[in-house]
């Protein structure tokens, strides 16, 4: 409401979002959990003098911060870029209350890309000791960075009780929310078994010695199958804490249902496969096979990272900010004072194309009614954009309006805007009755017609026509 809307046509800007998200997650799991294992097995190989090992290490680093630094940097910057435009509202309002988090966040991202040019760029001019203390500066560094971000976004999902209590409206309380430990955990197994993943994938195409490519691969699998346990444990962990919005919205929606069902199928196989393979026939580690693990292990972690935004709805910041935009609490002054006179750019807009409708510095909404057919479908596609655009293309696109509307009549399509909150995925209607009968108005504009067969058997009377 106090932001202009941004349209992303087709797509929808979550979706926008969503793709660049996801990108970023893949990638930056690997720099939290490749910088651990960097950390660690760069100590290994000097403690038994393991020269061969030491090196693949060094080209291993290298395709690391070529990776996680220059693509984890950039869609990272992307992400900012677009919840900045997409979710305005819920940016500023997860800025204000983590400002802490967020500058803390900044720090340790610096000590990240320092520490990581410091141990791939002077890997043979630092001593032993002080080349593996770098290395875990990284991994700490990147680790406490999934840690805090972990936090924030957590609340996004479980806000506990901040919202309903004054006394719990600090960092700390939101910080350690219901979902931070088991989320942390998560992330944190997520990202130590995708590292043994993209590992077996570099070492299946840059390795050609047996004895060394049987020493990575078991080498590698340790983490992998402690990153499988961490997986499970918090993702149960996840499922006790959901809100219990997000566990309806979960329970009933088919396509989350086979999401998860394929989620915990890829898991499973994924631990399978490492057992037989790397672990137990290191001799497997083809780049057939390694690409395979990986892919597994990305559609899991993608799928994951789909469910846990797909149940946060009808919020973008649990019980605080909703999906449109609009903070909960101002859900009954809306209702009563008016959509279009509470937001900043939709009152602008009015008061600049039609400024008789503005007496006193309030509109005045009988008169919305009596405009033109035209100017009332101009009102009734701004209420679209900024009530229903931030999830929702009009006619064509990622869960289009048009479609939905299939078959219904302007009662049914009112009655449905004004009770939008009786499906626990939408926010509530936020808008007076008379901004309501200017939304229907477009919305029946944009509506599809109804297959040509159906046409004619709801016309026919006859249950005997043919719906093919």
């Amino acid at each position: 409401m106090h932001y202009l809307w941004w349209y992303v046509p087709y797509l929808t800007a979550p979706m926008l979002i969503a793709g660049i998200a996801v990108l970023h997650v893949l990638v930056s799991h690997y720099a939290v959990g490749g910088g651990l294992f960097l950390a660690v097995e760069t100590g290994y190989a000097y403690r038994t003098g393991n020269g061969a090992y030491l090196n693949y290490l060094r080209r291993h680093s290298a395709f690391f911060v070529l990776l996680t630094v220059a693509f984890g940097a950039i869609t990272g910057v992307g992400i900012w870029w677009t919840i900045g435009l997409s979710s305005p509202l819920a940016t500023e309002f997860l800025i204000r209350t983590f400002v802490f988090g967020w500058a803390t966040e900044w720090v340790l991202f610096v000590v990240e890309i320092l520490s990581a040019f410091i141990f791939l760029y002077y890997w043979d001019r630092l001593p032993a000791k002080t080349h593996t203390a770098v290395g875990w500066i990284y991994a700490i560094a990147a680790w406490l960075s999934l840690v805090l971000i972990t936090g924030i976004t957590a609340f996004m999902l479980n806000s506990g009780n901040w919202a309903k209590d004054p006394g719990f409206q600090n960092f700390w309380s939101a910080f350690f929310n219901p979902q931070f430990l088991p989320q942390t955990i998560v992330r944190t197994g997520g990202a130590l078994l995708l590292s043994s993943l993209y590992v077996y994938l570099h070492a299946s195409l840059t390795v050609g010695e047996e004895q060394l490519r049987t020493i990575i691969a078991r080498r590698a699998s340790r983490p992998a199958f402690l990153g499988v346990v961490m997986v499970i444990l918090g993702g149960l962990g996840w499922f006790l804490s959901l809100p219990d919005l997000s566990r309806a919205a979960l329970a009933s929606a088919a396509v989350l249902n086979l999401m998860m069902a394929l989620i915990i199928a890829l898991t499973l196989l994924l631990t399978a496969l490492l057992y037989v393979g790397p672990f137990r026939n290191p001799a497997w580690l083809s780049p057939g096979f390694a690409g395979t693990l990986l892919l597994f292990g990305l559609a899991a972690v993608g799928l994951g990272e789909f469910v846990r935004e797909a149940v946060r709805k009808p919020y973008v910041v649990h019980n605080i900010v909703l999906g449109n935009q609009v903070f909960a609490e101002e859900v009954a002054l809306l209702r009563e004072d008016g959509f279009l006179q509470n937001g900043l750019w939709t009152y602008a807009w009015l008061a600049e194309k039609w400024p008789e409708l503005i007496v006193d510095g309030r509109v005045v909404y009988q008169s919305l009614l009596k405009l033109p057919p035209k100017d009332r479908l101009l009102v009734g596609r701004a209420i679209f954009l900024h009530h229903c655009n931030d999830c929702h293309a009009a006619e064509l696109g990622y869960s289009a309006v048009g479609p939905l509307l299939q078959g219904r009549s302007r009662e049914m399509v009112r009655l449905r805007v004004e009770h939008l909150d009786e499906h626990y995925s939408m926010p509530p209607w936020s808008g007076t009755p008379e901004e309501l009968e200017l939304l229907t108005d477009y919305l029946m504009t944009i509506k599809q017609p109804l297959p040509a067969a159906l046409r004619v058997w709801r016309h026919s009377g006859s249950e005997e026509v043919d719906l093919r």
